[in-house]
């Protein structure tokens, strides 16, 4: 229908393709707990590990099959899902999955983003917010934004403020050591740079009313028709 609202991103695949991508991602978030795509990908795996955290608190016999059907791995992810990660969640109301932007991993400038579960080994605000933290000093007070921050990352993480406090003191003496100053590397390369394009000449950018590459004209006399060069000479 004209003008309707999309209901979910097509991803410029058919239906099954889109699927397997979905399971795949889906699939690899339960077992690194965090993942990182393009920003178009990771809003749509974000709605399927919303509904699979929801299965997993359920724990019936039905919503285990149903689990089984998603997964690419169902034979490891399933006891983990129904085990550690709807312990982890059974306090929490919603909200499993956290989507944070990031500079494009790729040359193509692709929307980049990082899909994480919450609370877990890998949370990356959690990380920051420590990071934040060992930067300030001890007699410093903390500004209300940080403040909110600290309560988000440790509301409903079981022995969230020892696990916040620990992680700082880790994050001070890796500063203290240099660990800290790391580089980040160069973007992926997606587009391969064959030798002719690399050998390709361009033209030289210059001003409207110049010549680019100036063409150097041959001043010597040219040849009389029926006599070679060489007698010329």
């Amino acid at each position: 229908m004209a003008g309707g609202h999309m209901k979910y991103r097509h991803l410029s695949r058919s239906s099954s393709h889109r699927q397997a991508l979905l399971r795949n991602l889906v699939t690899s978030l339960f077992k690194h707990e965090s993942i990182a795509t393009t920003w178009h990908k990771a809003k749509e795996a974000q709605r399927m590990a919303e509904k699979l955290v929801t299965l997993g608190k359920k724990n019936t016999e039905a919503t285990r099959r149903r689990a089984h059907q998603i997964f690419f791995e169902p034979n490891q992810m399933v006891p983990k899902l129904f085990g550690p990660i709807r312990e982890r969640y059974a306090s929490r109301p919603g909200g499993y999955t956290r989507i944070l932007r990031i500079e494009p991993l790729k040359e193509d400038q692709a929307e980049s983003a990082i899909l994480e579960l919450v609370d877990g080994p890998r949370d990356l605000r959690f990380a920051m917010t420590a990071k934040t933290l060992a930067r300030i000093p001890a007699n410093c007070q903390l500004n209300e934004k940080t403040a909110e921050n600290i309560k988000k990352v440790t509301r409903f993480r079981e022995d969230g403020i020892d696990d916040l406090r620990n992680m700082v003191e880790k994050m001070r003496l890796n500063r203290e050591k240099g660990i800290d100053e790391r580089v980040l590397p160069p973007p992926r390369k997606v587009y391969p740079e064959e030798k002719m394009k690399r050998e390709m000449h361009y033209y030289e950018e210059v001003d409207n009313y110049r010549v680019p590459n100036p063409v150097f004209k041959d001043t010597r006399t040219p040849a009389k028709k029926g006599k070679s060069l060489s007698s010329i000479q």
